[in-house]
């Protein structure tokens, strides 16, 4: 597995990609790819960080796990490909948005626009195996983006944190909450009957990017 990633996170991060446990993930994926199906393909695994430098990050959403379903995973936190039907979660972050700054639902669930303006789209794992939800978990992936979280803590300041959900909230601990400003929800997944409705995370992360002199993210994704 090359990596391919933009040039200021291969300059944050290149520490990483010589250590044990990044050189026995590498190993993991050459076999799994041997065997199976992975998600996303080899091109869209650090699809995050290649469409939101480190330099431009503004804003973090936290997800678990890329989608398993065929066509579905694209390499950012919660988004699909161009033609793909929108998951129940995204169904519903959109439904939020609509609710929060009247934005219409759109027809795409490629969310590209928003990580071209700084909002950086993170999977705790970066890969999954076909049709397996968790599949690649506790591989090493974990380590790797627990560290994305922590270089950007260490390194930056006025990052706006979207947590949505307890897995997403357990990474608070990494985050400098005196330089930063955390917001956590409920998860979007139906599976919380609609606790995530209602948190207005949209605005309320404008109006703190705002409020430090830095330009509003625009949440339209048409």
């Amino acid at each position: 597995m090359s990596i391919a990633i933009e040039k200021s996170w291969k300059n944050v991060l290149e520490d990483e990609f010589s250590k044990p446990y990044f050189l026995e993930l590498k190993e993991f994926l050459v076999r799994e790819k041997q065997q199976f199906t992975v998600y996303p393909k080899g091109s869209e695994i650090f699809s995050a960080f290649n469409h939101t430098p480190f330099d431009q990050v503004k804003v973090v959403i936290i997800g678990q796990d890329p989608y398993h379903g065929a066509g579905q995973a694209n390499g950012l936190s919660f988004s699909v490909s161009p033609g793909i039907a929108k998951p129940p979660s995204l169904v519903n972050i959109f439904k939020e948005l609509e609710s929060d700054l009247g934005i219409p639902v759109p027809k795409t669930g490629n969310l590209e626009p928003w990580a071209n303006q700084g909002v950086l789209l993170l999977n705790a794992t970066l890969t999954v195996r076909a049709g397996v939800a968790g599949s690649h978990q506790k591989k090493g992936w974990e380590l790797f983006t627990d560290t994305v979280i922590q270089k950007i803590s260490e390194l930056k300041e006025n990052v706006v944190f979207l947590l949505w959900g307890n897995f997403a909230q357990g990474k608070a601990e990494l985050i400098d909450s005196n330089k930063h400003h955390i917001l956590k929800a409920a998860h979007p997944s139906p599976l919380a009957r609609g606790a995530f409705f209602g948190s207005r995370h949209f605005s309320k992360t404008n109006a703190f990017l705002e409020s430090k002199g830095l330009k509003p993210i625009d949440w339209r994704v048409e």
